[in-house]
């Protein structure tokens, strides 16, 4: 990720630059000499996320976002302990190297962890980088490989176990969805009531429990810059847990957006994964199944849920940006976004045509 990929860090999510400098120096005794520079990751929507850097020493520096969050979200001591544990167990995962929970510091806990470097695809590929139909077969190959990988991972051996509650875990999360939704409401929006109530009509059975990322999605890894096909990091772990594996899988498919997808959800959520080469989601699944055995006859509860998972999130950063606790206009226009993947939910459900 070059330089380019960072900007100067933004105004109001800025920090006591020299405060952290000693903060690190007195945790990590391999840092050289020099001050340190900061600057900052700005895709990102959720957790503020900064790289720093002094002499030849990297690292990558993890918060909350200003102002109020929601119950048990963005925990960074939290997020800090499952990446101490999983790396061990899946290189993929960041090594991180200390948590800081003392708020005199930059005024929030935070951790750093090290810095990996890749490729990250969203919208589109590197100018150098030609999407060939057989590049693209393999990153998606890559995608299903690895998202089966964190599946198939022994939780439990890797001591994991307190880290979610399995039993339960689908019926609960439909719930704490919907209620986060109601502390985010800042507008109407009369099809949300339908949908919510389908949801809580349809759970299905569980699967066994995994790990689960919770987030996985093609721009949360980063891809080897000498070949596309691989991957050298899994990034934003803050909600993995331990539940039900098929609705990491819909969470991943609601992001694997197709030519075929309407254009409002295309427009939204720009990707690389509609150009020719990148396999379908019904391939996407068929291989997973084939992967890791799992039954899938329930995805269409699962994909109609991520969606609505999808509604609540970019209803609470809308939230922050109409309350004023964020200055990013970027997310002005995330209440035209809530309204138009609501549409796609209701219409997954059955409710509109």
């Amino acid at each position: 990720m070059p330089l380019e990929e960072t900007i100067p860090v933004r105004a109001d999510e800025a920090f006591n630059i020299q405060a952290v400098e000693t903060y690190l120096r007195s945790h990590l005794t391999e840092i050289g000499a020099g001050a340190l520079v900061v600057r900052q990751f700005p895709a990102g929507a959720s957790n503020l996320t900064y790289l720093l850097q002094i002499g030849a020493w990297e690292g990558v520096l993890r918060r909350p976002p200003l102002g109020p969050v929601p119950p048990r979200a963005h925990d960074m001591g939290r997020e800090c302990r499952l990446l101490q544990r999983t790396n061990p167990v899946f290189p993929l995962a960041p090594k991180p190297y200390f948590f800081c929970d003392d708020l005199s510091v930059i005024g929030a806990p935070f951790y750093v962890m090290e810095r990996r470097r890749g490729v990250v695809l969203n919208d589109r590929f590197p100018p150098e980088v030609q999407p060939t139909e057989a590049r693209c077969a393999g990153i998606s190959q890559a995608v299903v490989k690895t998202l089966a990988q964190i599946h198939t991972i022994d939780w439990q051996a890797a001591g994991l176990g307190d880290l979610g509650y399995p039993e339960g875990f689908l019926a609960r999360q439909v719930r704490r969805w919907i209620e986060a939704y109601s502390r985010a409401q800042t507008d109407d929006i009369p099809l949300v009531e339908p949908l919510t109530r389908w949801l809580a009509d349809h759970i299905p059975a569980e699967q066994a429990p995994a790990l689960i990322h919770n987030d996985f999605k093609l721009n949360n890894m980063l891809l080897s810059g000498d070949d596309l096909t691989t991957p050298t990091a899994v990034l934003d772990w803050e909600m993995a847990t331990i539940g039900d594996p098929l609705l990491d899988l819909a969470i991943t498919l609601s992001y694997w957006v197709s030519s075929h997808d309407p254009e409002d959800l295309r427009t939204m959520l720009p990707t690389v994964t509609n150009l020719p080469g990148f396999i379908s989601r019904e391939d996407f699944m068929e291989r997973y199944a084939h992967k890791t055995g799992r039954d899938l006859s329930a995805m269409p509860f699962y994909l109609t849920f991520a969606y609505f998972r999808m509604v609540v999130i970019i209803q609470q950063i809308y939230a922050r940006w109409k309350r004023g606790q964020t200055q990013d206009q970027r997310f002005a226009a995330f209440g035209d976004r809530v309204r138009a993947v609501v549409a796609h939910a209701a219409q997954r459900a059955g409710l509109v045509s």
